[in-house]
């Protein structure tokens, strides 16, 4: 009788995952000590300098979760810092905004607009913005809101589907986000400027702590009897921060890497999001023109500092160096 071929791939694997436990470290010395210590200096931050919010606690549960969970959950953390951190320097614009760093731009960007961009309708040159208020429809109301809820989501699954495909390019994605994140805020600090609706509502006033608006995309809102966007505008950290539209630059860092992946449909998809968020921004009174465009310019700041770092020998092993906590 013919014995049957023993399949060793499962006890090989297996081996490997025991061999993996046994070297991970879930409570070491020096990870709780160093944990216990940003927590600290994380809870301190929020509640006597920020002003504690569920959502910081929140944020520290599931970062210690992953941290101590497990092997797996571990990588996922690292994998995922710069989600992280792109959020806590968001955040932390609302203790010093950048509005009182320099004066804020109102009718500047305004004037620009109407100057490159203007629309001459009914014996009035108007910006883009004004001329869709004056034209929008119930289906463009519908696609916006769902292109505007894209700018995050989209770029967040793509990490995720790298996580499991091609962690390097992960990495180098994730990396490549949180820097053009940094180039906006920075601009942001620098040039402080207020979104088109803050013109229609306040005129060339400025107000300081102006709460955030919805703006056009209130409609979506109406049309389904919901409070989405008016509640997720509400907890804007600063609306002086018009320029640039990261709204713009995040689908730019998606096509760059989708490319950079060679998916040729998930490209064509993410050019599709690339265009309806820009049209979106404008079409909702969120954005000028020429923040869209400025937006976009810093993405492509942002990839062109990637690929020059990824030339260098130093960012080169740094670089493997945190792969091997993501892999």
């Amino acid at each position: 009788m013919r014995k049957k071929a023993l399949n060793v791939k499962p006890l090989i694997q297996h081996q490997a995952e025991q061999i993996e436990d046994r070297a991970f470290q879930r409570f070491s010395t020096k990870n709780v000590l160093i944990a216990g210590l940003i927590t600290l200096l994380y809870l301190f931050w929020v509640i006597q300098i920020m002003g504690v919010r569920s959502d910081h606690y929140f944020l520290l549960s599931i970062c210690l979760g992953a941290y101590f969970g497990g092997a797996t959950s571990r990588k996922i953390f690292w994998g995922f810092l710069f989600v992280v951190l792109y959020w806590f320097v968001y955040d932390a614009m609302r203790v010093y905004p950048n509005y009182m760093v320099n004066p804020v731009h109102i009718q500047e960007p305004y004037d620009l607009e109407k100057m490159l961009f203007g629309i001459n309708y009914g014996g009035q040159l108007l910006t883009p913005n004004q001329y869709f208020a004056l034209h929008n429809h119930p289906v463009l109301d519908i696609a916006s809101a769902i292109f505007y809820l894209c700018w995050v989501p989209v770029p967040m699954m793509y990490v995720v589907y790298l996580f499991f495909k091609d962690k390097p390019l992960m990495v180098q994605f994730g990396w490549t986000f949180f820097l053009v994140n940094v180039i906006g805020i920075t601009i942001y600090y620098l040039y402080p400027a207020a979104p088109p609706w803050y013109v229609e509502d306040y005129g060339f006033e400025l107000r300081m702590n102006t709460p955030g608006s919805a703006a056009g995309l209130l409609r979506f809102d109406e049309f389904f009897g919901i409070s989405l966007f008016s509640n997720m505008y509400e907890k804007n950290a600063n609306v002086f921060a018009a320029i640039p539209s990261l709204h713009a630059a995040f689908p730019v860092i998606l096509l760059y890497f989708g490319l950079k992946k060679k998916l040729k449909y998930a490209s064509l998809l993410f050019l599709v999001i690339l265009v309806g968020i820009w049209f979106a921004a404008v079409y909702t009174f969120h954005h000028y023109f020429i923040d869209v465009l400025i937006g976009g310019l810093s993405a492509s700041i942002a990839i062109g500092l990637y690929e020059l770092l990824m030339r260098t020998q130093r960012f080169k092993r740094w670089l493997n160096s945190y792969l091997l906590l993501v892999n």
